[in-house]
């Protein structure tokens, strides 16, 4: 739409049931491409559901660092949606709110488990 700006947000958490191993680091391994897939699937599924679908445009993961546990993966991802003036501002807590009851109280993910304390939402 005229006069539409692409906005962005960063989206973080840790899964506990993908086991962090150094290919995860790095950007052209098989296991990164594949787990960068399923990952982007999974949060584009939840954004589009959520408040701002109408204007959300995608997600890119970022990247993956090891957790806290040998089977913790912390998460990276930098969001886009479409801004312009008619739209009501990008709220960050109301949108940390809806993900956290779509991922049933920071807990599921797909076939990933959550750490409950692990979701950040930053615009």
């Amino acid at each position: 739409s005229p006069g539409a700006i692409t906005e962005h947000f960063t989206l973080n958490f840790t899964t506990t049931n993908l086991m962090f191993t150094t290919d995860l680091q790095t950007p052209n391994s098989r296991k990164f491409q594949s787990t960068e897939k399923i990952m982007k699937h999974y949060i584009d599924s939840l954004l589009q559901k959520s408040s701002i679908g109408p204007h959300f445009t995608g997600c890119k993961v970022t990247g993956f660092r090891s957790g806290r546990h040998r089977d913790d993966t912390k998460v990276d991802a930098v969001c886009s949606y479409r801004d312009n003036a008619s739209l009501a501002r990008f709220d960050r807590e109301k949108l940390y709110q809806e993900l956290s009851t779509m991922t049933n109280n920071v807990t599921k993910l797909g076939h990933y488990s959550l750490d409950r304390s692990s979701l950040y939402v930053d615009g």
